[in-house]
């Protein structure tokens, strides 16, 4: 393909987008209004289903469907990390030594570290109550681990972080959302649809129907997602070495002698 082609392929797109963005934003409601058609219909639905938190009612409820798709998305991100990022033939591990951590960064790494966690488990397991849920809570989850890589050393963090693990939670949590949808597909005729559980209690962990158990296995797939994505560019900047770079050094470092 030339480059004029390219160029004409991008500027068609780019064309097509910008006429439908603009149609779309002129049949916007007015712009400061008190009045929303699809927001009063999203919290009537919540509060039908009840769900206290809105936001996490129209993620897992009313656009299952789509945030099936943003966690297809970081599945498939992470994956494509994982092959490029994995040790290839002329390279190998090299064990780092234990840095020298200052005791103040070392106090408050580890002091905080369980905080850190807890909250990322509470924001998943409140996200159909309050603000937050699996996305958010499974990010801090994720980067609270780390806290011990700057507390202690890498060693530390690979006890806790066997990758391995965590790659077949990332799968078995991203299915778990598929298997829920199917199961109300069988259940009630439709996939994703918030009526195969009781809603339980207005404001209550048992409450919103599916919404908590797809919001789970979202904070589950977010939190081992990050963690299995950092630990291929961690090992890219501390164990995996360059064969022909390492030989370079060794080679420098004789000549040094």
């Amino acid at each position: 393909m030339t480059r004029r082609v390219r160029l004409w392929l991008v500027a068609t797109g780019g064309a097509g987008l910008a006429a439908l963005l603009v149609a779309a934003c002129l049949r916007l409601p007015g712009f400061g209004g008190d009045r929303h058609p699809y927001g009063g219909r999203a919290v009537e639905a919540s509060l039908s289903r009840h769900t206290a938190n809105t936001v996490a009612s129209v993620n897992f409820d009313l656009r299952a469907f789509d945030t099936l798709g943003e966690l297809t998305i970081l599945f498939a991100a992470v994956l494509g990390c994982v092959v490029l990022l994995r040790q290839t033939r002329d390279e190998h591990r090299a064990r780092p030594e234990p840095a020298d951590v200052a005791p103040p960064v070392r106090r408050y790494a580890l002091l905080v570290l369980p905080v850190a966690l807890l909250t990322g488990l509470y924001v998943i397991a409140h996200g159909q109550l309050s603000p937050g849920g699996g996305f958010q809570g499974g990010v801090v989850a994720a980067t609270a681990l780390h806290l011990l890589y700057l507390g202690a050393d890498y060693h530390a963090l690979e006890r806790v972080r066997p990758v391995g693990v965590y790659e077949a939670a990332d799968a078995v949590a991203t299915s778990a959302y598929l298997v829920t949808g199917v199961a109300c597909l069988l259940g009630t005729g439709s996939f994703l649809a918030n009526t195969l559980l009781p809603h339980g209690t207005f404001n209550t962990l048992s409450s919103g129907g599916t919404v908590p158990l797809l919001n789970a296995a979202v904070g589950m797939e977010v939190a081992c997602a990050v963690v299995v994505l950092l630990a291929g560019f961690l090992d890219q900047a501390v164990e995996i070495v360059d064969e022909t770079e390492d030989d370079g050094n060794d080679h420098d470092k004789e000549r040094g002698k």
